[in-house]
């Protein structure tokens, strides 16, 4: 079939509804991951952790970190799995991937399965290193045969994260922990994720989603694109002005920002700091259906605020777009539980 031809306004609006950025937020934590199909986990909380900051930006102010401990622990709603969070009905969309993963270091394999089977769940320091063949690396991995064995079985699907105390995991057997779920074959499995994946980007580039959805070409790029075609459709789009985090699906292929957004962007906390251009950890601004600057922001719990240090803009900022970014910080604020926002002079 031809190609679909696609404006870039209107591949942008695709693309910021797919994200559940337009006005129209989701109804809870539970929709807004099965439509992101993954929450990213990062250490790195400059403002906060990027899993609480991206259902933030999706939910508003009715978020609570809590919502997520308790889809995690309690309610098993989502699971967390290779450093994404994803919602547990695709659990059987990723056994495959599981089961292709080969196993290693068999005796000490079998020591860290009994052990959690008779302790129940641990974290990796309860665990004593029996390995006979350590890992060998020339990073912080190095001789941690505890955590690269804990690793190794988790990817395989043999144990999963029960909780966390603090930022550490504790882990259990899988058994205990995911449904007895059995597993879609495999070709049918990337399929499937292909096209949620697609769904929740809207257009994205064939490399990243193979032959999902249609065939598409956007104005100002060249090249093959992808399109959801329930995407297509004649509703009005209605926007909002948001702080997204630089780990945001939306900015997260930096050329894809380039070339639907005109965006340039990169992620500057390893760059010196004088050597920044925008900051350690810079907000990117979305307003409507425009990524229209960067907002340099941390927040300081010890003294309570929520400090500004920059705002970069890439276009420039009507007194329309100012109060806009300047509500958004005051709700990041209250929704941090900080008492003070501290902007920058001028």
């Amino acid at each position: 079939m031809a190609p679909y031809r696609l404006d870039r306004v209107t591949a942008r609006r695709v693309a910021v509804r797919a994200q559940l950025l337009d006005a129209h937020r989701p109804a809870d934590l539970r929709t807004a991951v099965d439509r992101l199909t993954f929450l990213q986990i990062d250490p790195t909380a400059a403002v906060a952790p990027n899993a609480d900051l991206v259902a933030w930006t999706r939910l508003g102010a009715g978020y609570r970190p809590s919502d997520l401990v308790r889809a995690l622990e309690r309610e098993r709603s989502l699971f967390e799995h290779r450093a994404m969070i994803r919602p547990m009905t695709d659990l059987a969309l990723h056994r495959p991937e599981m089961a292709a993963w080969p196993a290693a270091n068999d005796s000490f394999r079998r020591y860290v399965l009994d052990v959690l089977r008779d302790a129940g769940p641990r974290l990796s320091r309860d665990i004593e290193d029996r390995s006979a063949v350590p890992w060998p690396s020339t990073g912080w991995t190095n001789n941690r045969n505890v955590t690269q064995m804990l690793e190794f079985l988790a990817a395989r699907g043999e144990i999963a994260v029960a909780g966390r105390v603090g930022r550490q995991r504790s882990w259990d057997l899988a058994e205990r922990i995911y449904p007895a779920t059995p597993a879609v074959p495999a070709d049918e499995a990337r399929r499937l994720r292909a096209e949620r994946l697609l769904r929740s980007l809207g257009v994205a580039r064939p490399a990243v989603v193979g032959a999902a959805g249609e065939p598409a070409e956007i104005e100002g790029t060249s090249g093959a694109w992808r399109v959801d075609p329930a995407a297509l459709d004649d509703r009005p789009f209605a926007g909002r002005t948001v702080l997204l985090s630089p780990f945001d699906r939306l900015v997260h292929d930096r050329v894809r920002a380039r070339e639907l957004f005109d965006f340039d962007y990169r992620l500057e906390m390893y760059v010196p700091a004088p050597r920044r251009r925008w900051g350690y950890f810079a907000l990117p601004v979305l307003h409507h259906d425009r990524l229209v600057g960067k907002v340099d922001a941390t927040v300081d719990r010890k003294a309570s605020v929520l400090r500004v240090d920059a705002i970069h803009p890439d276009v420039p900022f009507t007194p329309e777009l100012t109060a806009a970014v300047r509500g958004e910080l005051a709700a990041l604020a209250s929704w941090a539980g900080v008492r003070d926002l501290r902007l920058p002079a001028g």
